[in-house]
């Protein structure tokens, strides 16, 4: 038995420290390797929790390919505040419905002291729970054992069966590679576009792919997307959290619901393949999971863009994005870190109509892609929800809700178009036409790239410096290598 390392997201949000957090998916992944390797195990019981250490496990067992299984950490239940649940992007939210005087600093404090009542993931689609769900969705965990209640009795035995379950792998040799094979990976897709899924999981899954040698690209989200509907209106973009859909039936049920859409004859780790899972599998709640005749959503729930200011992809989470905004144009307010954008938002000084250009926070030109949860958050907080868009070259936390485009590439530190953008310029938004464009005339941006010079690094020394020297783009899962 060993640990690896886990950098909590929620600790360091909008801190320096949080340019560690996805470069931090690496060093898991490697740790495991090393250690496996070493020792010559025989096959891996893998008990992650948390945004990067889920697809940071997963990814170690495509590169050793032993016989491996996940068991999830599991979630926890929705915290109360006052007879209301508490849906954990709130909170964030709070501290900027505080700052413009729309609540108190009691009820600030109540809704922080009640928001978690035990153990496990946020009740919601976050990072870490879409990546755990998709684990069981690729296959690659038990049926249903990725939205069970953390530190319950029936979660205690849902690891009890997995180890039982890893000890039969190794008989029979099914290992990681027969099972996160093109089909399984595009089935964990499909899962992710129908919950509502984190638009991390788009890094993570590509990321995943690389390592299992599976030909997985921004291409398979666009298509699988289009193709799949959003059956399960998940928080935070919906009001169910996932106690409620684990009691719907989760996956297994969402599975079964999509028919067809899914491929069937996968192998998974119960030795047996997706269709002979779901036999008596039927959906418990059609209010939680939708059927597919009448969905939340005709497609998929999370989008990739692509345009002038994005030539090689943009994702947005559309489930999240309110209808009125859906097509969006505005003036850029643009921004060289996260901090000054923050400021700008809390200080009053975003205008209805703009967006918030937030570059040079890229995987390269961070280093290490920091969320934006703090600005939308902050968005929501400062009633300009709705009125303003996000756009940057950083990715977005699970629990954002919003106008927010991330994973811009190519990145600004690079030169990419984002590196050009001017306040007062202006940017179309189709979510529906899967474009993101800057309105410049070409030979405005020419000059500009004439005159434009590659930023000086911020770290020249330590794991951020070399990992800002080999990671590769968010378009390719912000991969190293």
């Amino acid at each position: 038995e060993f640990n690896t390392i886990h950098v909590v997201d929620a600790v360091v949000m909008a801190l320096e420290g949080m340019r560690s957090v996805l470069p931090s998916r690496e060093i898991v992944a490697d740790s495991v390797e090393v250690m496996v390797h070493a020792h010559h195990f025989d096959g891996m019981a893998m008990i992650p929790a948390g945004d990067k250490v889920v697809p940071g496990m997963v990814m170690a067992a495509a590169r050793l390919d032993v016989p491996a299984i996940v068991m999830y950490g599991g979630v926890t239940g929705s915290g109360r505040y006052k007879g209301e649940a508490i849906k954990l992007e709130e909170m964030w939210e709070a501290i900027g419905a505080f700052n413009s005087g729309q609540i108190s600093e009691d009820d600030l404090k109540g809704l922080e002291e009640n928001a978690f009542p035990g153990f496990g993931g946020g009740a919601g689609c976050y990072t870490g729970n879409t990546m755990g769900m998709l684990t069981e969705a690729m296959g690659m965990s038990l049926p249903g054992s990725s939205t069970l209640t953390a530190a319950t009795p029936i979660q205690l035995r849902a690891a009890k069966e997995a180890g039982m379950q890893i000890v039969r792998l190794i008989e029979a040799g099914i290992t990681p590679s027969q099972i996160l094979t093109w089909d399984a990976l595009r089935n964990a897709i499909r899962a992710s576009v129908a919950i509502g899924g984190s638009t991390n999981s788009v890094l993570h899954m590509l990321a995943i792919a690389n390592e299992a040698e599976v030909d997985i690209g921004l291409q398979d989200f666009e298509e699988l997307s289009r193709e799949t509907p959003c059956l399960a209106h998940l928080a935070p973009s919906g009001p169910h959290g996932l106690v409620e859909f684990h009691d719907a039936g989760g996956i297994p049920a969402l599975l079964k619901e999509l028919g067809n859409l899914v491929k069937g004859d996968c192998l998974t780790v119960t030795a047996n393949t997706v269709e002979q899972n779901l036999e008596d599998t039927e959906v418990q709640d059609t209010a939680v999971i939708r059927p597919v005749t009448d969905p939340v959503a005709a497609t998929g729930a999370l989008a990739v863009l692509r345009g002038s200011l994005a030539p090689d992809g943009a994702v947005v989470k559309c489930s999240a994005v309110p209808s009125s905004v859906l097509t969006f144009e505005g003036k850029a307010r643009v921004f060289e870190t996260m901090e000054a954008g923050l400021r700008s938002i809390y200080d009053g000084e975003i205008d209805d109509g703009s967006v918030v250009v937030i570059r040079r926070e890229g995987p390269r030109g961070g280093p290490g892609m920091r969320e934006m949860l703090a600005p939308t958050s902050a968005i929501e907080g400062m009633g300009l929800a709705g009125k303003v868009a996000l756009v940057t070259d950083g990715r977005f936390s699970g629990a954002t809700r919003g106008l927010a485009i991330g994973h811009v590439a190519p990145e600004a530190a690079v030169g990419g178009p984002i590196a050009l953008v001017e306040d007062g310029d202006s940017i179309a938004i189709d979510v529906p036409a899967g474009t993101v464009d800057l309105l410049v005339e070409p030979d405005v941006l020419e000059e500009r790239r004439r005159n434009w010079t590659p930023p000086e690094p911020r770290t020249t020394k330590g794991y951020l410096y070399r990992y800002s020297k080999l990671v590769q783009s968010a378009s390719k899962g912000a991969i190293v290598g």
